[in-house]
């Protein structure tokens, strides 16, 4: 994964260089000023260019100096005096942040009256990477030109007029490459989180994996268009981009709340909060999510609209995580050191689309930067969670892994018992077991009624030491009751090894137990069928001719084995026809 991420780093760095001819930014230079508007002046859709032009400095509608940027009205004029380049190159270029616009018509004015106009519509603008931006040509500016005016009708959003400037390469515009290299590094901050949370799902079948991983994807998409880094890899109509950057915002912002209603331990959210939670992030996928389109009917409106409508989101979110982590959640705690960041740079960026105050676009580095951060520190977040949840299942499987072997174990002695070994006795016989022995300790009774129980259950669990099994897994032992057990075997010499079974356990009782002044043998019954099949039915079936052959071992005098190799037919033999004897 790090290899696919610095891979993609390196790409993007080393494509940067060759597409510096085409539009992407340079280190800055001083020789090659970025010019702000001198004045500005708010109109209404029926006054032209033209008109503006005419009515010169002195006219009332133009603002200079201090000013409030809005985008709420018709049309916007900037104006940019002759003075700001007089020693300088005169700019050719004129960009801004990219944004939803009606039009743009820029016009040259001459010291002798005379206008040279370009008008733009949306479709013309082309974005490059430099930033967030896009570019038009300028009319030809001359000697004599006094001042360059641009009416944009309809803007959509506050900073594409508080950032306007003039520029004379495109090169020399917004960003340095530095700064684009930065948008580079935040995105590969961001594809390492998103595959490990797709390896935490495989693993994880969890919904807030998943919603983070879509969060993710959304950060990503807004990084690449709000930032212009898509404009290095391919051009994108400004439309898409314009629509695109905020609505993967309002979406991101939306799953965010999702995540955390999900993400929390549960009991740690009230239900109130959790509602609280889920409708801030309805709303704000609906409400930010339209105005994010900046649809002409919408103008007057959706951009102020579209920045208050997270006040609700920051403060609920808030409230929520302080809730939480009050509560003890250490899952909040990871949160409130993710979001932090990321919740102050989105302050501060809606103070300036607001235009509560005007800051070059550079200052979108700190939420790019914090969106890095805080996808990071949340994919550590869900990995704690995922490790935590993973432990928590680990201790429920052994738990029920305990008890089920609590219920298939004999608490004595250890071994497997009956109800173990009987339902799965078909598949133990498949693998290779097919000599069935059943043992019984011979007078076991007299032990107990003359050294106490106590040693009974002693004598008992050293055979269960005895049938404990091998390590080349070739012998199960099972305690069927009292002092009754059966002995599984595989191999070629099962048979020999079922009687050395026998004769070990009065061995390893004496060795064990000598106190015990008698010797303690066993009967084996043995039944050998290398195939199931016709009569033989199963572990029942065996259990009761072993039985039968272990009860001949005892009237036999006890102390051995008997045994009997069964040979099952898939269907009876054919009846041999009678032999026709001559007249």
């Amino acid at each position: 994964m790090v290899r696919v991420v610095f891979g993609l780093l390196l790409g993007v760095l080393a494509f940067l260089p060759v597409s510096a001819e085409s539009g992407v930014a340079h280190a800055a230079d001083a020789s090659m000023p970025r010019h702000a508007p001198n004045c500005v002046a708010f109109t209404g859709k029926d006054v032209s260019i033209e008109a503006m032009a005419m009515e010169g400095s002195g006219a009332a509608k133009w603002q200079c100096g201090s000013r409030r940027w809005r985008s709420d009205v018709a049309a916007v004029v900037l104006k940019y005096d002759a003075t700001s380049w007089e020693s300088a190159k005169p700019p050719r270029y004129f960009y801004s942040r990219i944004s939803r616009f009606g039009s743009i018509a820029i016009a040259a004015v001459d010291a002798g009256g005379e206008i040279r106009t370009a008008r733009y519509t949306e479709g013309d603008g082309e974005p490059f990477a430099s930033g967030p931006v896009f570019q038009l040509k300028l009319p030809e500016i001359t000697d004599k030109t006094e001042s360059v005016l641009v009416r944009i009708e309809r803007p959509h959003s506050v900073p594409m007029l508080s950032e306007a400037r003039l520029t004379v390469s495109a090169k020399h515009a917004d960003w340095t490459q530095m700064d684009v290299m930065l948008l580079a590094i935040v995105i590969g901050m961001l594809i390492l989180p998103f595959m490990f949370d797709v390896s935490f799902f495989i693993v994880l079948r969890e919904r807030f994996v998943l919603l983070h991983a879509a969060l993710v994807v959304t950060m990503m998409v807004y990084v690449l268009l709000a930032g212009g880094l898509i404009s290095v890899f391919v051009k994108l109509p400004m439309e898409v981009i314009a629509i695109g950057a905020p609505l993967s915002w309002a979406i991101g912002s939306a799953l965010a709340a999702f995540f955390l209603a999900d993400f929390l331990e549960p009991g740690i959210q009230s239900r109130a909060m959790k509602h609280a939670v889920i409708g801030t992030a309805a709303f704000t996928m609906l409400v930010p999510g339209i105005c994010s389109f900046q649809l002409a009917w919408m103008h007057p409106y959706d951009d102020q609209l579209y920045f208050y409508a997270f006040l609700p989101s920051i403060i609920v979110y808030t409230l929520a995580i302080i809730a939480a982590v009050r509560k003890g959640s250490r899952s909040a705690r990871f949160i409130a050191a993710a979001w932090a960041p990321i919740m102050l740079a989105a302050i501060e960026r809606l103070m300036r689309g607001l235009g509560l105050y005007a800051a070059p676009s550079t200052m979108d580095q700190a939420l790019y930067l914090a969106t890095g951060i805080e996808v990071i520190l949340m994919s550590l977040a869900v990995a704690d969670r995922f490790l935590a949840i993973k432990r928590e299942r680990d201790e429920a499987v052994a738990e029920a892994e305990l008890l089920e072997q609590l219920s298939e174990r004999d608490p004595l002695t250890g071994l497997l018992n009956r109800r173990a070994v009987a339902s799965r006795f078909e598949r133990l016989h498949a693998a290779g077991f097919h000599t069935f022995a059943l043992v019984d300790l011979d007078r076991f009774k007299d032990i107990n009624d003359r050294f106490g129980h106590r040693v009974g259950d002693e004598v008992l669990e050293t055979v269960g030491e005895v049938l404990a099994g091998d390590e080349e897994r070739t012998m199960i032992g099972v305690r069927m009751g009292g002092e009754e057990f059966v002995v599984l075997l595989r191999g070629r010499t099962a048979l020999q090894r079922a009687e050395a079974i026998r004769q070990t356990i009065p061995r390893r009782i004496s060795g064990e137990l000598p106190g015990l002044n008698r010797p303690v043998t066993a009967s084996m019954g043995v039944i050998v069928v290398p195939k199931m099949g016709g009569n033989v039915k199963g572990f029942a079936d065996l259990y009761t001719r072993a039985d039968a052959m272990m009860y001949q071992a005892k009237e036999s005098g006890r102390n051995r084995m008997c045994y009997e190799k069964l040979t099952v037919f898939d269907s009876a033999p054919p009846k041999s026809r009678p032999v026709r004897r001559a007249a």
